[in-house]
This record gives C-alpha cells, structure tokens and sequence, in this order.
C-alpha cells in the first residue's frame, strides 16, 4: 500500500530535466532540445508538455507593469517506457512566434529608429526575460514531474 501511495504522488518517480541543442536565440524560430527522464523504478511516459515562455516587465517601481506570454507549446502523445535507473532521452522541436510591441516594429524599421528604440527601453526599463516548462505525464501518477529553465537569449 505504502508503495502505491508513493507511486500516486511521484515520490521516487520520474524526474526530467531539458538540455538544449543550441544556445537559445529569441530570433530563431524554432527551439530544439531533449528532455531527459530518469526514475528509481519502472515508469511508462504517456506524454509531454513543453511551453517557451515570455516574460515582459516595463516600469520602475510602483509603475512596473509585467505580463507573460506564451510564445510556443507543444504537446507529445508517447508510450516511453522507462526502466528503473535507465535514461530516456525524448528530442523535441518547439516553433515559437516572438511577440512584438510597438517599439520593436518601429525598431525594426531602420537602423536609426533601432538606436532610438533601444535607448526609450532602457529608459523605460523594458526588459524580456524567457523560459521552459516542461511536464511529463507518467502513467499511474497523480504528481507529474515538471521542469523550469530560465534560458538566455543571444539578442
């Protein structure tokens, strides 16, 4: 009984972790990577969830505003069986779509503007900061494994 309670809640059950393929680049449009799982006992992956994550903050101090965006997600219907104290590595490819304000469009208009628009967002302490999510779905358990990984963009 004790058993079946641990396997419920996912104790000494699956963990992931996420290694990516490339450093991440927010103007790519695709983010490719694996997620690795690994589990102290017999485990059946029935699938996977994995989210690109924008989180926008502009202002300073009472003034801050912050909002998240969902750039990209898939969802992985898999029947992976993982052996007790084996790694399985599962490869994915997220497309994403990068968001843009209205001072990135203008900013993107021509090198000047460029300038200018970098400079109105450090004055104005826009800042982008982007991350992973993942969630395994494991068979006959309640507590599935996530992972999150804040990621660094190149630009």
């Amino acid at each position: 009984m004790f058993k079946k309670i641990k396997d419920l809640l996912g104790i000494e059950g699956a963990k992931i972790d996420i290694v990516l393929l490339k450093d991440f680049d927010i103007n790519d449009k695709v983010l490719t990577g694996e997620v690795i799982v690994t589990s102290q006992t017999d485990k059946l992956v029935k699938g996977l969830s994995i989210k690109l994550i924008e989180k926008y903050k502009r202002g300073r101090k009472e003034s801050l505003l912050v909002d998240e965006y969902t750039l990209g997600e898939i969802e992985l219907d898999l029947l992976i069986p993982v052996l007790a104290n084996q790694t399985e590595r599962i490869e994915f490819s997220l497309p994403f779509n990068r968001m843009l304000s209205e001072m990135d469009k203008i900013g993107n208009s021509n090198a000047l503007n460029a300038v200018a628009v970098k400079l109105a967002k450090k004055l104005k302490g826009v800042k982008s900061e982007y991350r992973i999510e993942a969630t395994a779905q494991i068979k006959g358990t309640k507590l599935n494994p996530v992972i999150i990984k804040r990621l660094d963009s190149t630009h």
